[in-house]
Formats: structure tokens, C-alpha cells, sequence
């Protein structure tokens, strides 16, 4: 499990270190910071992986810019530079990194990189120091072939390189805008949502348990009667409401018989969240450490509080540990979250009076715990400007 991660000079960061659990939620004003946090462990992720280049930033649900934008650029900073780095018990990585100032297509050259476990450095390579005729190139994807299965040190990296950012949109979700982002187990854009239900339905016949964790999500829809993907040509849907061979099928249980079948175009926005949520959460391809943009989209707030604890729920009782980062606009969201449970931690995110983004712990105080006893909910209390992290407006 990564337990830190550290960021300087990218974008509105200058400099920010988190400490993680399984289950890491990030709330806070639009523009405050919280889609960069995401996307540094995106570079960070690229880095491990041995290049960072738009291909592979893309890959990883970062979104694309000018590369001379992503150097943090606020006023009194010169850095020529940017860090990432992350940590786990036993060992870290770290990288310095210098974008290309004209050419979008060029990678991104290695000022820096360290590699460690424990108190062995498996990499190391420095400024001024000679590191071969290939700068954008990383050593530590290099090395790792050399690492055995089950080696601390090559678990974080993996750890690392496998990380991507999901963000579902409606329009993918319901099958109209086709996945360009494919991405198991469901496109990072949730246009694989049709497949990867039938994937995660295949495994009820030897799983118990798992069919037991869909069905607690499956719960949140509460007019449906089963869930399930089916051919499209079964549904007689219009080519242009149709990218794929198979559509998310819903069985409306007020409907009548032989009407009451409903693909992803007819059906919520909502229900496709939360059979998003419950694969993400569930299916056993998604990677061990993993972001979700606007978890919240497209819900109601109290939906929005039952899946997040759902979500908790899945992830802290899962046999396979995975570690979660999830953003979120919606203040009812917070009431899903069991923060007495270290395993779950809440950060707030805002800018400084200089720009600067500040990413804060929320710990369950006295304080907290006294007005929650008053009747105060977190989500009341993000509002009210209790926690920090809200709009100055």
C-alpha cells in the first residue's frame, strides 16, 4: 500500500504531501486543486513506467495540455523542476521531472530518480551525474525486470504503474459516445460498462460473496428488478444509441412483463453510477491503486451518502487490499464516510490567498465529535465552513 505521496511545482502545487489509507476522499471548491493532486500520481505513474509522454499520460486519465502548463507557474516560484514521489513501509520512488517547454510530442526528460528498499537505494541518479545517452528514459523500469514476484520495492512500482484516473460521463456510461479510453474493467470513461457487468456476474457462480457485495450496491436501485448486459440486437436500439454489441439491461419490477426491459439509454444516470461504483469496487482488474474523478455525478444526495458507504464497506472488507482516491462536490457524499475507521480518511482541498493549493486532513476531534452528538453531519459541516475546503463565495 503507497502510505505517502509528495508533490512539488505541479500546477497550482507547490508543495503537498499526503498520507494515505485505503479509502481517500477529496473535497473542496471547483479549481481548488483536487484534479491536480490526481493527476501528479498520473505523472508519477508515467515515470515508474520508464516515460512520460502524452500516450502515456493519456493512458493513465491525465489530461492533456501544454506541457510547459503542468510546471507550477505562481507568482515568487522558479522552479525548474517538478517532484513526485511515493512511499510505502518498506521502500519509495521518487522522480524529478522536467516538461518539454515547446513540443507537446517530446517526452519528458529525468532531472532525478531514486529507488529504494528500505535503507538500499535499487536506483539512483542525480543532476550532473551521468546516467547514460537517454534522459527520458527512467532506470527504475530498467531495474525492475531484475526484481523478484513478491519483492517490496517492485510492488510499489507496480503499484504505481498500473495507477489510472476513471471519469465516467453519461453519454459513455449509456453506450451513445463511444469508450476512447479503453481500460480495464470498464474504460475510463465507463464505456465497458456492458462487459465488465457480465464479467463481474460470471464470477457469482463461484463467488458468494462477491454476488453478496454486488447485491448491497444493486440494493441502491431500488426499482430495478435484476441488472445484467444483454446484445443490443435483443433490444432493437437505434445504431446511433448504440456503440458496442452489448447495452446494460434493467428489469423495471412496476413495469409489465415483456416491456419492463430497459437498456443504459432508457434507464437513470444515477443506476449507471452506482453499477460504475460497484464494478470499480468489486471486479478484481481494477487496479490496486486507483482514482475516480467526480465520484458524485450524476446522484442524489442521499444516493450519493449510501453508495459512498457502500463503496467503504467493499473496499475495506475486500480479501485483495486497494487503495481508493476519490473526489466529490456533493456534501451529503460525507455522510457515507466511517472516519472513525482509519482505513477511510477524508481530506479537504483549497487555495491559498496566493493560489497555492492546500490538501488538509479532516480528524475526527473532540471537537467534531461533539457537535456531531449536537446533531452537526459532515456534510453540515463542510458547508458551514467547519472543515475548510469550501468556495469563497
Amino acid at each position: 500500500m503507497v502510505t505517502k505521496v509528495t508533490i512539488e511545482a505541479f500546477k497550482s502545487i507547490e508543495r503537498v504531501e499526503v498520507e494515505l489509507a485505503l479509502v481517500n476522499v477529496f473535497v473542496g471548491a471547483n479549481g481548488s486543486g483536487k484534479s491536480n493532486l490526481l493527476e501528479s500520481i498520473g505523472v508519477l505513474s508515467a515515470a515508474a513506467s520508464g516515460r512520460v509522454d502524452d500516450e502515456a499520460l493519456l493512458r493513465r486519465g491525465v489530461r492533456p495540455g501544454l506541457p510547459r502548463l503542468y510546471r507550477c507557474a505562481l507568482k515568487g516560484l522558479r522552479h525548474s523542476s517538478m517532484s513526485f514521489s511515493a512511499e510505502c513501509e518498506k521502500g519509495s520512488y521518487k522522480v524529478s521531472l522536467l516538461s518539454p517547454m515547446k513540443a507537446s510530442g517530446s517526452a519528458w526528460r529525468y532531472q532525478s530518480e531514486s529507488w529504494t528498499l528500505g535503507e538500499r537505494e535499487l536506483v539512483g541518479r542525480s543532476e550532473g551525474t551521468r546516467v547514460g545517452p537517454n534522459p527520458e528514459a527512467g532506470l527504475a523500469a530498467l531495474r525492475a525486470v531484475d526484481r523478484e514476484a513478491g519483492d517490496p520495492a517492485l510492488m510499489l512500482l507496480d503499484l504505481l504503474r498500473n495507477y489510472a484516473i476513471y471519469e465516467p460521463n453519461t453519454p459513455t456510461l449509456r453506450g451513445i459516445t463511444p469508450e476512447l479510453q479503453p481500460r480495464d474493467p470498464v474504460g475510463l470513461s465507463g464505456g465497458g460498462l456492458p462487459q465488465a457487468i457480465r464479467t463481474l456476474i460470471r464470477t457469482f457462480r463461484q463467488d458468494g460473496r462477491m454476488r453478496a457485495s454486488y447485491l448491497h450496491f444493486r440494493e441502491l436501485i431500488d426499482w430495478a428488478k435484476a441488472t445484467g448486459s444483454i446484445p443490443v440486437s435483443r433490444l432493437n436500439l437505434s445504431p446511433s444509441a448504440a456503440t458496442s454489441r452489448l447495452a446494460v439491461k434493467f428489469v423495471d419490477r412496476y413495469m409489465k412483463e415483456g416491456r419492463n426491459v430497459l437498456s443504459g439509454t432508457d434507464a437513470s444516470e444515477g443506476a449507471l453510477y452506482v453499477l460504475f461504483a460497484a464494478v470499480m469496487a468489486l471486479d478484481s482488474r481494477t487496479p490496486k491503486l486507483v482514482a475516480i474523478d467526480n465520484i458524485d455525478h450524476g446522484l442524489n444526495p442521499r444516493l450519493a451518502q449510501a453508495l459512498m458507504r457502500r463503496i467503504c464497506d467493499a473496499i475495506v472488507d475486500a480479501e485483495i487490499p486497494r487503495q481508493l482516491l476519490l473526489t466529490t462536490h456533493n456534501p451529503q457524499a460525507l455522510d457515507g464516510l466511517p472516519l472513525k475507521d482509519d482505513r477511510v480518511r477524508l481530506f479537504t482541498v483549497s487555495r491559498s490567498s496566493t493560489g497555492r493549493t492546500i490538501v488538509r486532513r479532516v480528524i475526527v476531534s473532540d471537537k467534531l465529535i461533539a457537535m456531531s452528538k449536537e446533531g452537526w453531519t459532515l456534510s453540515r459541516m463542510w458547508v458551514m465552513g467547519h472543515l475548510g475546503g469550501v468556495p469563497n463565495v
